[in-house]
């Protein structure tokens, strides 16, 4: 029955039955947005099962993904297929999702700084992607009834796919600006009900989900309109393959006189390389289509010169990751890089042999189909346990260590901690135990300290840059005016491990930073605060002593803009005014009055 109808449209018996399918397809989408709307509910609230990582992963993937392969199957596959095919799908995702939590070991991914730990953002794009490549193949199978399809019948479904996901999300952003746009009209009258409606998550999550599955049904029954949007899309794309064509080989032939250093000066040329690749594939395939629409003599000769091109540049891209691996290792940047490169070489060698042979392109068809099994294989190996970059890229840095081709001195521990993930933390640990077995304390303190670190992105620390006992505070601090002593209470407080709910300046916990400090009554009881004022120009703190002796940062200073301030030399004594608005109690609430920034009367200089 299938192979007589065209990829994409539906046979008579099914067209009877698209009332059925429409229902149940924008019911599989408001249960899945009711069901998202729940999972974002426990999240928000932090409670069971969000507080389960190994848990609350695996069902928010399977419920973000599976719903859409259901929906998309519907009316294309059997009963059996689809639920054989979304049940392997939904297996597939929470298992990776289950291993992607696990990896992380103590340094999870949190939702909005809660106890939830989330899944990682490079596994929900790669498995959005892959899912995307898998459910292609698998309808079409089904529909030449083959495990492999004809490449026309790929191209058609991949491509309505490809379009109906887009035109879904654009049906999605014009459904929420119609939304908008009335609760703007309703305000103009005072009227907030729809306003307030459409920020409560309760309404958004699963009205989404149902726009989104009921604009999949719309485009899955017009296939009309997707084929003739690819059509124009396609055509267009073409007529860029001759420019893009001309400049990738103009810079090919200018790499002899230039040379490769280059290349190699900006650090990034494997990464420009590979996208040159894949411009090109996407270039070519957009004008050879699926072998027998008709294209004008330029553009043919544009693909087959472009077929020709992936090898040079993927041969460059290729020697450039070499380089850097052997001058510094794997990390887990070089591993992606390196599965991008294996994928690239799959068209370049395949690409570069329809070339050479008489005809239109005609091995384009299986290199693509090939390659595409190629690229779900290498995602599943990077996202299991079997390659996982984080472990590959740790056991490449401890091994370039034990032989000597990097100093501990050198060693990247911030790398370890962050990007190593649990593998990585597990040899920090393990480096912190041999450091105390050889008494190596300096290591130990750079242990220490990258351990304390929250984000990788804070400055590392050195053996120069160390932690410091409170004893050596004073170093730290420059007192004006010259003579002035901190009280030895304030010197003597172990700002590392302040509770403070006030941020605590580097300079009160690491040698090598300065202050400026200051004595000023800032409270107005009589004895004075300390001001310490951050070197760096980002703000400044005020000490108090409580009245059991112990010093708490209790505010911070925040300056007030005005058009024309002059700048005081760091020297240059703080004194205190006093407030022009005093503070307000109504109903019994007492309220702070902010006053407007813009008064020059607030301002000095």
């Amino acid at each position: 029955m299938h192979a007589a109808v065209q990829p994409g449209a539906a046979p008579a018996s099914e067209s009877s039955a698209m009332p059925r399918i429409a229902l149940l397809r924008t019911g599989i989408g408001l249960v899945q947005g009711v069901l998202l709307y729940l999972l974002y509910l426990v999240a928000d609230y932090d409670v069971w099962p969000a507080i389960e990582p190994l848990l609350f992963a695996p069902v928010l993937l399977v419920t973000l993904f599976a719903p859409v392969l259901l929906i998309s199957g519907l009316g294309h596959l059997t009963r059996r297929q689809v639920l054989a095919w979304v049940s392997t799908a939904a297996v597939l995702v929470a298992a990776l999702a289950v291993y992607d939590i696990w990896r992380m070991g103590g340094m999870p991914e949190r939702w909005n700084d809660s106890h939830v730990t989330m899944p990682s953002s490079e596994l929900c794009v790669f498995l959005a992607a892959s899912l995307f490549i898998a459910h292609a193949l698998v309808l079409s199978g089904a529909h030449d009834r083959r495990r492999i399809a004809a490449y026309a019948t790929y191209f058609e479904i991949a491509w309505k796919l490809g379009v109906q996901l887009a035109f879904s999300g654009l049906f999605v952003g014009i459904a929420w600006a119609a939304l908008l746009l009335g609760a703007e009209l309703f305000k103009l009258v005072k009227i907030g009900f729809l306003w307030r409606l459409i920020r409560e998550p309760w309404f958004g999550i699963p009205v989404t989900a149902f726009a989104f599955s009921s604009a999949m049904h719309l485009t899955d029954v017009r296939p009309a309109i997707v084929q003739g949007i690819r059509g124009l899309l396609l055509m267009l794309a073409s007529w860029i393959l001759p420019v893009l064509t001309l400049i990738v080989a103009g810079f090919l032939a200018s790499l002899p006189f230039t040379g490769l250093e280059p290349l190699w000066a900006t650090r990034s040329a494997a990464a420009v390389l590979l996208c040159a690749d894949a411009a090109l594939v996407i270039l070519i395939n957009a004008a050879w289509q699926n072998g027998s629409a008709p294209v004008v003599r330029l553009i043919r000769l544009s693909a087959r010169v472009a077929a020709l091109l992936p090898v040079p540049l993927t041969a460059i891209a290729i020697y450039a990751l070499a380089l850097r691996v052997g001058e510094h290792g794997w990390t887990v940047d070089r591993i992606v890089a390196a599965a991008c490169m294996l994928v690239a070489s799959c068209y370049a060698i395949g690409y570069a042999a329809a070339a050479l042979r008489k005809g239109w392109l005609a091995l384009l068809a299986p290199v693509n189909i090939a390659t595409a099994f190629v690229v779900l294989g290498t995602v599943l190996l990077l996202f299991s346990p079997l390659l996982d970059p984080a472990r590959v890229s740790v056991n490449s840095q401890l091994a370039r260590l034990e032989a000597g081709k990097i100093k501990i001195d050198e060693f990247d521990l911030v790398y370890l901690r962050f990007e190593g993930k649990r593998f990585g933390q597990a040899a920090l640990a393990e480096l912190d135990g041999a450091a105390a077995r050889q008494h190596d304390d300096a290591l130990r303190k750079r242990i220490a300290a990258v351990q304390a670190m929250q984000s990788h992105w804070e400055t590392e620390i050195t053996p120069e840059i160390t932690l410091f006992k409170p004893a050596t505070l004073s170093a730290n601090l420059t007192v004006l005016p010259a003579g002035t002593r901190l009280p030895q209470s304030f010197l003597a407080t172990d700002w590392m491990n302040q509770n403070s709910p006030v941020p605590v300046p580097e300079c009160m916990f690491l040698s090598g930073m300065r202050c400026h400090a200051y004595l000023l009554d800032v409270t107005g009881d009589g004895r004075a605060e300390v001001v310490i004022a951050d070197d760096s120009g980002r703000g400044a703190r005020v000490a108090h002593e409580n009245a059991e002796g112990h010093w708490q940062l209790i505010a911070e200073l925040v300056p007030i803009k005005c058009d024309k301030a002059g700048k005081a030399a760091p020297d240059a004594l703080p004194h205190t005014i006093a407030a022009a608005l005093p503070d307000v109690v109504l109903g019994g609430t007492r309220y702070q009055l902010q006053p407007a920034r813009n008064l020059r009367e607030g301002c000095e200089g």
